[in-house]
């Protein structure tokens, strides 16, 4: 079974993703729904690294295991909020279609924490 855990701030931004185990959807390789997750996962890992405005912290360090924590500013703010709808609407999709595969928490904190300054 994947697991994901997604983080929203306060004002639903994303703050931190976790992304950890196999989907057994199929064999090693070419598992679906395994690499459906990752693509979505490590893309927006991709996108949201290097841009202004988002501090970004994350690793994909083996196979079955993918984390990321975000902070942000006001000028990374919109883009944020548009990635991290993409990515978690995506995971939700995988995990409706395919729910004993893949299983998604979101937990949402009761205050913005994304909004520091960003080096």
């Amino acid at each position: 079974m994947v697991r994901v855990g997604v983080t929203l701030d306060g004002a639903g931004l994303l703050t931190a993703c976790r992304v950890e185990g196999h989907a057994g959807w199929g064999r090693r390789g070419r598992d679906l729904v395994c690499a459906t997750v990752s693509v979505l996962a490590r893309s927006a890992l991709r996108t949201l690294s290097g841009r202004r405005g988002i501090s970004l912290r994350g690793a994909a360090p083996e196979r079955g295991l993918l984390w990321m924590e975000v902070d942000y500013d006001a000028e990374g703010r919109d883009f944020l909020a548009a990635v991290g709808t993409f990515l978690v609407e995506g995971l939700q999709s995988v995990s409706e279609a395919y729910p004993d595969c893949c299983s998604i928490t979101i937990q949402a904190v009761s205050k913005p924490q994304g909004l520091k300054p960003v080096q």
